[in-house]
């Protein structure tokens, strides 16, 4: 494939390149040599589950892996520990080394909905950071300086608010960068919250005597709220290994505006030709595209069907969870214990909302105990099936 193609293909969905003339001659020197390019990016396994928001990042890497370069996926087991603080308004907690190990074995299963994982490198940093000794590690602080380091716009920020920044904290763009130097990469990926750490890889690199990496990020997903960026502790993340009537109804939850950058970053569906769809349409076909790539094709037409009926016809979903009720269980502990709300304050919202039906009858009072097995619905798509 000629570069020209390679670079349209690289750049889909992407913010920045820096630089986009240096991925050109290293791509050119790729095919010349016939040597494919290393392509680096780094996840720190600091949660169980993968979410639509990570995927933006592997897609970038399948796209290069598609190209024929090699892609080394960075399990971070050893800065997990530490917790990298992009973007972050407080201290990480520090995870236990059990912790990390558990949620990378997740990552390495998960990834293989997306990469091929027989033709990509996975290295966790444990492999040399474990190794080098005391001095060696404060060697490394030789390549920044404070001044860099409180020049980060997120460090700016929270010191502008008295808080607190951890010395381990600085390390960790030193650390991230080492693991460029270690692997020589061409090329690194990241989001746009890691544009600091990913430029330090390329000056420490440069310090090695290493040519300097590409870096290039993509955009931060937004969740389901079309707000914060897609996470698990913002609670508005639709995770790949869920079910795929729970995917489908939160893709068909999100905004319209937030639909077209989802298109942008999470398929390969032609823009123009989306843009020229009836919202509705392009919706249900986002939703189904989403599932049958985490799921199947079958999977993914009978969510959607699902949904019609549900939402169009007003019809009852099938194969509904079930929760069986404990003896004087009110309907606000119900909706706790079973999961269907997050926190006894949402609950009462919901109720106040008018937003709670136990067999089709409005549930006003928040110590109405149900006196028989039916259906709980709350809001527009949440059901559960109550068992006494």
């Amino acid at each position: 494939m000629d570069i020209d193609k390679q670079l349209e293909i690289i750049k889909r969905g992407t913010v920045e390149i820096i630089s986009e003339e240096e991925l050109k001659l290293k791509l050119e020197q790729s095919k010349k040599e016939k040597r494919p390019l290393k392509i680096k990016a780094g996840f720190d396994p600091t949660a169980p589950d993968i979410h639509l928001g990570h995927t933006v990042l592997l897609r970038k890497l399948k796209a290069f892996q598609d190209l024929g370069h090699t892609v080394i996926f960075l399990i971070g087991d050893f800065t997990a520990r530490i917790g990298d603080p992009s973007g972050r308004s407080e201290i990480r907690k520090q995870l236990t080394k059990d912790e990390v190990l558990e949620y990378a074995a997740t990552y390495k299963k998960q990834i293989s909905k997306i990469l091929d994982t027989d033709k990509i490198q996975i290295v966790f940093n444990s492999e040399w950071f474990e190794k080098m000794s005391v001095l060696d590690i404060l060697k490394l602080t030789t390549h920044a300086t404070v001044a860099q380091m409180i020049a980060r716009a997120d460090f700016k920020k929270r010191l502008s608010k008295s808080e607190d920044i951890s010395l381990l904290e600085f390390m960790y763009p030193l650390l991230q960068g080492y693991d460029s130097v270690k692997l020589e990469a061409d090329v690194e990926l990241g989001g746009t919250d890691q544009i600091f750490n990913l430029l330090v890889g390329r000056d420490i690199q440069k310090d090695f005597g290493q040519a300097q990496q590409v870096v290039i990020t993509t955009p931060l997903l937004e969740g389901t709220d079309g707000v914060q960026k897609m996470s698990k502790s913002y609670g508005n993340y639709i995770g790949i290994n869920e079910p795929a009537p729970s995917i489908f109804g939160k893709i068909m939850s999100i905004s319209d505006s937030l639909m077209l950058k989802f298109y942008e970053v999470l398929t390969q569906e032609n823009l123009d030709k989306v843009k020229k769809m009836h919202p509705k349409v392009a919706k249900l076909q986002l939703g189904e595209l989403i599932v049958a790539q985490y799921h199947s094709q079958g999977l993914a037409k009978k969510a959607r069907q699902e949904f019609e009926k549900v939402f169009s016809q007003k019809e009852t979903p099938q194969d509904l969870p079930e929760y069986e009720l404990k003896s004087q269980e009110n309907i606000i502990a119900i909706l706790i214990n079973s999961g269907l709300v997050k926190s006894g304050n949402e609950a009462r919202r919901l109720l106040k909302e008018g937003a709670v039906f136990f067999e089709g009858t409005k549930v006003n009072s928040i110590d109405f105990l149900p006196q028989q097995s039916g259906i709980l619905k709350v809001g527009t798509r949440r059901f559960l099936k109550l068992i006494i």
